[in-house]
Parts: structure tokens; C-alpha cells; sequence
């Protein structure tokens, strides 16, 4: 028996590769799906099945591409109309070696949702592990809001009998193995642990100290971002995304070919840090630091222009790519080569974002030309504190909320620790605001130096 659980960083996305003697089954694939050949080459191992926990929202499933490699079978819940593969229904069994492999339909987060338990029969008839999708995770359960408010507390009682009556009963020692880990979009709360059991979760996860009617209150009434990408991932998820076969090449691009591209309306991602950008960029592009590729690209990245990266020295560009390709773009044009500085040694115009310590954001408080955005989620807001009289648009939403900001203003723009500000003040510099500031170091720069922070 071997069990690897395969984390896609960015998404918190975890899939599983689960062999026993000559066969393997993977759960949850992502879209680049040679980790999970690389695996079953080195355990002399054949991929025969494929299971979806569920119509995954937050990145493009890699079953297909398994599927057109082997002639493994796809299995996902029965409750949504799939365009491809089996659909399965609680009790159903499938067989890896010495391993049973058995489907619980657990509503709740999605309708169609199953988890899946692993028996090793080699050993005993006990339930060894559980692969939950997102019903239940490390401190946390998956949200339900995805078919609107109207049936969120709907959705809320499903995901709470599915916990209780399915995977609860499984036994205290029982492994729980999730389909996200902390920083997931899928759930608020998960805590950043390793591994857990039902048990532990018992015990540990405060929603199961919760009464029935204190759960579906909680959980049907939570309140979470929606990336416009989501339903581009819903549809391909259900009707089977176009084939990616390997990650693609990026083509090294010279400065008039970038500046050509722009002219024909391609848009430039610069990935660096915010002091990079700060300090000189290509005007018209937009700052997103690779660490939070995944997190705002499909807020902020259009599917039907092509994408030109932007970085310092081009290294593990790869990486990018499946970032990008992940969440389904495939317009991933080229990279600026060798890197940024061969924009500036072609002596092409350059751009600049002002960078403001909490010094010098305290010598301006009180400036009737100031107007202060903060771009962090609601949630850091409350919980964490504002700077007085800064206006709260979270960075998902600005693309469609910039006008409410005066463009004779000077916009200062903060988050947590300075990243998200710069993608927000490279928003407002594309858009064509003149006097545009980030706080490096964000609200915990601002704390740290002793400033005073509103909670009200």
C-alpha cells in the first residue's frame, strides 16, 4: 500500500496518489498531471481510476488528461450531469490491489460531492482513511453558498448530515485526508496541520462542537469572495476542459516585440516583488507577485488576450505557467527576455509607483487630497483594524470599483504586509491615476510601528 498526498502550491489544492501492487487511483488530479506519471513509473505502478470528489470550482480537474493517457476510468458523484466519465453512488466499491476503495455520497459543499474510504484488506475490514473533498477539512467544513443565498442554508443542513451520519460514524482513528489545506478559497477557517483524524476533528474542530441548528445557522449564513473564474472552472469541470497534453513553452519575447503586443492589445503580468515594481515597470502592466499568482490571476486576467510575463531573471517560469494553466488560461504568450532589465537597457519609458513607510503616511493623516484604500479582505479588516478614514475595496472587487476613487486624489493603497497594495496600486496606475502609493509592510508594517489602528 502507498499513499502520497500531492500539493499544488497557491491553490492549497491537495490530490492523492493511492497504489496497491500493480495498480494506483488518484483523487482530485490537478490539470499538469506528470507528477502523478512520474509516480507510477517509479513504482512500476498503472493508473486505473480517477476520482472527482467534486465539481471543483477553484481550478481545471486533470482527469481527462489522465484518461487520455491510460484507459483509467473516471468516477465522480451522481447528482450532477457529467459530460464524461462514471457517475457512482454511495456503497459502490472499486478495487487497487490489496485496497477497497468505497464511495459516500456527502452532499453539502456541492450536491454531487463524495468522499472516498480506503480499507486495506491485506490487514483488516476497518475503514484506514477517509478522502473527504471539500466536506471536511482540518478545522473546518467546506462552504455552501455556491448555488446562491437562497439555498445556502439548504446546502448547509446537507454538508452537516453528511459530516454526522457519514463520515463521523467512520471511527475516532480513522485519517482524514481533505482536498485543501490552509489558505484554501473553499473554506474561511483551515488550520494548517499535516494530517488529521475524525477523532482529533471531533475534538479539535469547532464546528463539531456546534448543535445541529448552531452549524446550519453558521455555515448557511457565511459569507465568502467569488471569482469571476469560478464559473469558467464549474463549466469545464462538468463539460471536460480542453486538453492540455504539457505544459506549454513560453516564448522569449524582445522589448518591441512586447511593446507590439501591447499595441494589439496583449496584457503584461509582472510578477516581481513590490519594491521591483515600485521602482521602475513597463506602463500598462499589472503587478501580481508570483506567490499570489493563484490567488487573484483569475480575478484579474482575462481569458481572451494573451498573457506576457513579466519577472527579474525569468527563473522557474515553469512554475508560473502552471499557476496560470490551472486555472485555465491557456493564452500564456511569452516572457520578456532575459528579464526585465532588457527593457530598460532598450531605453523603452518606465513607469513608477510610489513607496510609503508608516512614516510618511502619518506626516499625510489629515490631507484633504489623500484617500486611503484598503484592499484587504473583510474578514482581515475586522479582525486586524483600519487606518482612520480609509475606504475598504477588497482587491478582487477594484477592477469594477475604481471610479470611486477621485483620480486627482493621492491614493495611498494598503493590505496585510504590502503585496496585495501593490497589485491595487498597479490597478490604479494602469487605469491612469497620477499620484499612486503603496504601503510597503501594509497593516503590520503600520502596527508595528506603534500607529494608532481603528476597530470600530
Amino acid at each position: 500500500m502507498f499513499v502520497k498526498k500531492i500539493v499544488s502550491d497557491g491553490l492549497a489544492h491537495n490530490s492523492y496518489f493511492i497504489g496497491s501492487g500493480s495498480a494506483a487511483a488518484i483523487i482530485d488530479p490537478r490539470r499538469d498531471v506528470e507528477v502523478y506519471f512520474s509516480e507510477a513509473r517509479a513504482r512500476n505502478m498503472q493508473i486505473t481510476h480517477v476520482f472527482e470528489t467534486h465539481k471543483n470550482e477553484d481550478y481545471v480537474v486533470g482527469s481527462l488528461e489522465i484518461a487520455d493517457r491510460t484507459d483509467a476510468r473516471i468516477l465522480h458523484g451522481a447528482q450532477v450531469d457529467f459530460a464524461y466519465g462514471t457517475p457512482v453512488h454511495d456503497g459502490d466499491t472499486f478495487r487497487i490491489g490489496t485496497l477497497e476503495l468505497g464511495v459516500l455520497e456527502t452532499p453539502g459543499h456541492t450536491l454531487e460531492s463524495i468522499s472516498v474510504t480506503l480499507k486495506e484488506t491485506a490487514v483488516s475490514d476497518d475503514v484506514l482513511m477517509v478522502f473527504t473533498g471539500d466536506a471536511l477539512f482540518a478545522g473546518d467544513a467546506g462552504r455552501t453558498d455556491f448555488y446562491g443565498k437562497d439555498r445556502q442554508k439548504e446546502m448547509a443542513t446537507y454538508l452537516y448530515e453528511s459530516i454526522t451520519k457519514k463520515l463521523l460514524p467512520l471511527g475516532d482513528g480513522v485519517i482524514v485526508c481533505p482536498a485543501h489545506g490552509a489558505g484554501s478559497v473553499c473554506a474561511a477557517g483551515i488550520t494548517d496541520l499535516e494530517h488529521t483524524t475524525i477523532g482529533y476533528e471531533k475534538a479539535n474542530n469547532l464546528l463539531l462542537q456546534m448543535s445541529r441548528e448552531e452549524f446550519i445557522d453558521y455555515k448557511g449564513s457565511e459569507e465568502h469572495y467569488y471569482p469571476p473564474y469560478f464559473h469558467r472552472m464549474e463549466d469545464w469541470n462538468k463539460d471536460g476542459a480542453p486538453l492540455l497534453h504539457t505544459v506549454p513553452d513560453l516564448a522569449c519575447m524582445s522589448p518591441g516585440e512586447v511593446e507590439e503586443a501591447m499595441k494589439q492589445g496583449a496584457q503584461v503580468v509582472d510578477i516581481r516583488a513590490p519594491s521591483s515594481f515600485a521602482g521602475g515597470h513597463i506602463p500598462g502592466s499589472i503587478n501580481i507577485p508570483r506567490t499570489l499568482l493563484s490567488a487573484y490571476a483569475g480575478y484579474l486576467a482575462a481569458y481572451d488576450t494573451p498573457i506576457i510575463i513579466i519577472d527579474d531573471f525569468n527563473q522557474n517560469l515553469e512554475s508560473v505557467v502552471k499557476y496560470f494553466t490551472r486555472l485555465g488560461y491557456d493564452n500564456i504568450h511569452g516572457c520578456l527576455a532575459p528579464g526585465f532589465s532588457a527593457w530598460f537597457v532598450a531605453g523603452k519609458p518606465l513607469d513608477y509607483v510610489d513607496s510609503w513607510d508608516p512614516a510618511i503616511l502619518s506626516g499625510h493623516l489629515g490631507n484633504p487630497s489623500l484617500f486611503i484604500v484598503d484592499v484587504r479582505t473583510i474578514g482581515n479588516r475586522e479582525k486586524m483594524g483600519h487606518i482612520d478614514d480609509a475606504h475598504h475595496i477588497f482587491l478582487g472587487h477594484l477592477p469594477d470599483r475604481i471610479d470611486e476613487v477621485p483620480r486627482d486624489a493621492q491614493v495611498l493603497v494598503y493590505c496585510d504586509a504590502g503585496f496585495k497594495g501593490s497589485i491595487g496600486a498597479s490597478l490604479f496606475k494602469k487605469a491612469g491615476y497620477e499620484k499612486v502609493a503603496n504601503l510597503l509592510g501594509g497593516m503590520r508594517g503600520w502596527t508595528a510601528a506603534g500607529n494608532p489602528v481603528n476597530k470600530e
